[in-house]
């Protein structure tokens, strides 16, 4: 006989206070802390590995960007708009087949060029969004001049070669940030715009080393000490990777 499978997702219901992550950006807001980007994107990690990790059979995101990342007034977030999502590939499969779909700018290029679509193309979405928070840029910003409008292609000198690391952040911030936690930021976030996808890192390595990062950063702000935990096996990969890149650039 012939079984269809409904899938039912369920969420509360927006709050009045929640607003995309998208109009924080937009000229004249206050701009957002360092700590806060990372707490935002640390919310974002958590709810992608909920998909990958904790669903049954895991659920690949497939249109992850900053207007579908909701906050509340604590900057709290939510992932929103699950109309793309698509179930992940279960068994020995090691990829979905589908039609292409998502939003220009965010979607893994090998996503776009063949459908095949795999849990790791939501981590290349993902590192499009830690870019954002990164630079105060949007991905696609067709008001910026040619070869600036496109924030990966933008960034892809700026990724390989550490002492341009700080040419990349959000002027906005004024230099209110610890160098070493954007260094690791950005490492991580390298390493999510890998373009061959086996190369990007699991979805719980990059919630284990953002949050690592967020305690430090929060605990910076609040300028006390107290004992943190060690950083995680992400974060040690992270030292590696940011060593590559300036041996690369030596």
């Amino acid at each position: 006989c012939l079984q269809t499978i409904f899938i039912i997702l369920v969420w509360d219901t927006q709050n009045k206070g929640e607003k995309g992550l998208w109009r924080y950006v937009e000229p004249g807001q206050k701009p957002l802390s360092w700590s806060t980007r990372l707490k935002i994107a640390v919310g974002a990690a958590r709810g992608l590995e909920y998909l990958h990790c904790k669903a049954n059979p895991p659920v690949i995101y497939r249109d992850l960007k900053s207007s579908n990342i909701l906050l509340d007034n604590d900057f709290n977030v939510k992932l929103s708009d699950f109309g793309l999502a698509k179930l992940g590939p279960v068994g020995d499969n090691t990829h979905v087949s589908t039609r292409v779909m998502g939003t220009y700018g965010y979607c893994a290029p090998e996503y776009a060029m063949s459908g095949k679509l795999t849990l790791k193309s939501d981590i290349y979405s993902f590192g499009v969004v830690m870019l954002e928070l990164i630079t105060g840029r949007k991905a696609i910003d067709c008001t910026r001049m040619p070869g600036e409008q496109n924030l990966v292609a933008w960034s892809r000198p700026f990724l390989k070669d550490r002492r341009k690391f700080v040419q990349m952040v959000d002027p906005l911030l004024e230099g209110r940030f610890s160098v070493r936690s954007l260094h690791h930021a950005i490492a991580i976030t390298a390493m999510c715009l890998q373009e061959q996808a086996s190369f990007r890192p699991l979805i719980s390595d990059i919630v284990m080393a953002l949050e690592y990062l967020a305690s430090q950063a929060e605990e910076k702000g609040r300028s006390h000490s107290r004992t943190s935990s060690s950083p995680s096996q992400l974060d040690v990969k992270v030292d590696s990777k940011r060593q590559d890149l300036e041996n690369a650039s030596s």
